[in-house]
């Protein structure tokens, strides 16, 4: 195992990352010109980072994102792309996979590489990450491969996602990991509670966050009695801050002194200028724990 004093180059993230795994077959199953855009007006609003995964649309959204390079090269020195590997999914185009089952092996962080610089159209990832934990992982052998993908070029930066907060520190202490992208929401509090937020506020990395809204709370009015306090407290911050329920999702993730960056899972453009409009927004303190203890179901012990 080689020995580094390499030290952790911050990456700088839009204030969003725009998601993909939606646009594709497992969503709205954008043409090609749909594609471009949605990219290029992303990029308009100052979105620069899209976020992937090897497996969304059964293998096939990082080739319909890479549809819009082969026809806008320019595009790639505009933005940063997010991609994700290590879960082996069964698919028609994966036709050796019996069931599903998590990979870390150096062959398979290499080959999944491989396929998406490929798919991609591009000659680079600009962050990479452990989609979900592999129970059978080398710690070693995961830096090894991290080093040998730095090494030549295709990869600039590593992280993981949905991992531990002890899994997480086993990869860090071998290799400098610059993000963990984690499931947090309203509906999600984990994260706040188990240390993970804390973990990386110490080691100053920034998290990512996927469904940051509850997969699509805002939408619907909920039947149990601590969604109908969610929603009442929800409505009666609206008014105050002038925000609809999603953006205040989004408010009270972006509170959070770790600097929480959240993946905006959605195809409307009007979305992610109604996020973008957070910028300029903060919380007071109680309000968040009005929604934080509304979404627990119970005020604070």
């Amino acid at each position: 195992m080689r020995q580094t004093s390499l030290s952790r180059k911050s990456i700088e993230f839009s204030p969003f990352l725009v998601g993909t795994m939606r646009l594709g077959k497992w969503g709205e199953d954008f043409s090609t010109k749909q594609w471009i855009d949605f990219v290029e007006k992303s990029l308009e609003l100052g979105l620069r980072d899209f976020d992937h995964a090897d497996i969304y649309g059964d293998y096939t959204t990082e080739a319909d994102f890479g549809n819009v390079l082969k026809e806008k090269p320019h595009l790639r020195n505009e933005m940063q792309i997010t991609t994700k590997c290590g879960i082996k999914m069964p698919a028609e185009n994966r036709p050796t996979y019996r069931i599903k089952s998590y990979e870390s092996s150096e062959q398979h962080i290499i080959e999944s590489v491989e396929n998406s610089l490929r798919n991609l159209q591009t000659d680079y990832i600009d962050v990479l990450l452990l989609h979900r934990p592999d129970f059978l992982m080398d710690r070693n052998e995961i830096a090894e491969t991290f080093y040998k993908l730095k090494d030549a070029g295709k990869v600039k930066y590593f992280g993981v996602s949905n991992f531990t907060t002890p899994q997480f520190e086993m990869i860090n202490a071998v290799f400098p990991l610059v993000t963990h992208q984690i499931e947090a929401s309203l509906l999600h509090l984990k994260p706040f509670e188990d240390g993970s937020l804390d973990q990386l506020l110490m080691k100053n990395i920034k998290p990512t966050a996927w469904s940051p809204l509850g997969g699509g709370h805002f939408m619907h009015k909920g039947n149990s009695k601590a969604e109908q306090e969610l929603n009442r407290t929800l409505k009666n911050l609206s008014e105050k801050y002038e925000l609809n329920n999603a953006q205040l999702m989004l408010l009270f993730l972006k509170k959070h002194p770790s600097g929480i960056i959240p993946v905006l899972g959605t195809s409307k453009l009007v979305r992610l200028e109604e996020a973008l409009k957070l910028e300029t927004k903060t919380m007071e303190k109680e309000d968040w724990y009005a929604l934080y203890s509304a979404a627990k179901g119970e005020e604070l012990p």
